[in-house]
């Protein structure tokens, strides 16, 4: 990505608009472990080299910053993972709204997180009188970085009783049925394009809203229920895949070229998009200074993370439940170096020559004879 961006970001700035933190995504890319955001001197704890290595640019956007964030952030949501089943739930906008997300994204992408969950927690309180746990998480691109505005929701088979003296599991192999989780979205999302359009904080007068009321109102919004996930360490595989993931990953990315970039896509497929279309397309997908593209709601939501969640597990646990509760690690936190070294076997505290007699020297003892 650093290197399309050196090639043609100029090209692109001087022939699109761009908003600050596209910008400031950028440079931040583009400067990312080079001298221009200056450097540390690491001292081999084995033989004392010193070598010089430089700084991370750790903007959200930036396909080498996430896997340090993503690790630790999987670990603080074991706090909040229930001894239940999960599915996985996502809601997608129609096509007609995303003019409007373009222009006005942070105010569509709270009212889509807004919509969606109380769609959740509403038609859960309805058909099982009970409130639900529920994380949410915004993409906004396809595989071929087309602009796709959607939430991933990861939701517990049941909840916690109205009344809070039991759990209730859902039915069999299903949530709540799709067609009232579509329609219900459907109404609640365009209640809040309306009072958005009334409050005069989008750019579209009574007669335009009207229209596209209409249009909407006409058409079937997606809705897309997956079955069950099997257990907390398959919601965590989960989460490893869509949390902290960016819009193009530096390895999908196959050929650069000065007219051109190749990229995977999905089943061994690759597309090829001119460079400035390239760039277009991965900045459609820059969020915002400050917006939270992962939040919790209901029994997940901060608030209830110490009370109600925390009764629900031990209503749970009482009953016997079958998936043993997760607990967050225990001690001070890991650093970022023994994070890694645990995640990929590196130790960064080594050069890369005493590293590799270090890796030589375990390969020796595993392969050794046994000659107990």
């Amino acid at each position: 990505m650093a290197e399309i961006f050196s090639r043609h970001g100029a090209q692109f700035l001087r022939s699109h608009r761009t908003t600050p933190f596209q910008r400031q995504a950028i440079n931040a890319i583009v400067q990312c472990r080079t001298a221009a955001l200056g450097g540390h001197a690491e001292t081999c704890r084995s033989c004392s080299k010193t070598t010089v290595s430089y700084n991370s640019c750790r903007n959200r956007h930036c396909p080498k910053c996430q896997s340090l964030a993503q690790a630790r952030w999987i670990r603080e949501r074991e706090a909040r993972i229930l001894p239940v089943r999960y599915f996985h739930v996502v809601f997608t906008l129609p096509q007609q709204l995303r003019r409007i997300c373009r222009t006005h994204p942070e105010l569509m992408y709270s009212l889509l997180f807004s919509s969606s969950s109380k769609t959740l927690l509403d038609a859960a309180q309805t058909k099982l009188k009970c409130q639900l746990a529920i994380t949410s998480v915004l993409h906004t691109w396809t595989r071929d970085l087309r602009f796709h505005p959607h939430v991933h929701c990861i939701v517990s088979a049941g909840g916690l009783s109205t009344d809070a003296s039991k759990w209730i599991s859902s039915p069999g192999q299903f949530l709540l049925p799709v067609k009232l989780l579509s329609r219900l979205f459907r109404g609640k999302f365009l209640d809040g394009l309306t009072k958005l359009v009334t409050a005069e904080k989008l750019a579209m007068t009574v007669e335009e809203l009207y229209q596209l009321k209409r249009e909407l109102f006409a058409t079937e919004w997606v809705v897309y229920a997956k079955k069950p996930f099997t257990g907390p360490s398959a919601i965590f595989r989960y989460l490893g895949q869509y949390t902290h993931r960016v819009g193009m990953s530096n390895h999908r990315i196959r050929c650069i070229t000065n007219e051109s970039v190749v990229f995977g896509t999905k089943d061994g497929k690759v597309t090829c998009l001119d460079s400035i279309e390239f760039i277009r397309r991965f900045l459609c997908h820059v969020l915002p200074r400050g917006f939270v593209k992962i939040r919790h709601y209901g029994l997940s939501a901060s608030a209830n993370l110490n009370g109600r969640m925390a009764h629900a597990r031990n209503l749970l646990e009482a009953a016997g439940a079958e998936i043993p509760a997760m607990r967050p690690p225990q001690g001070p936190p890991q650093t970022w170096k023994q994070l890694l070294e645990e995640l990929t076997g590196i130790d960064v505290d080594l050069c890369e020559s005493c590293r590799a007699l270090a890796i030589a020297e375990v390969a020796k003892k595993l392969l050794a004879p046994d000659t107990s």
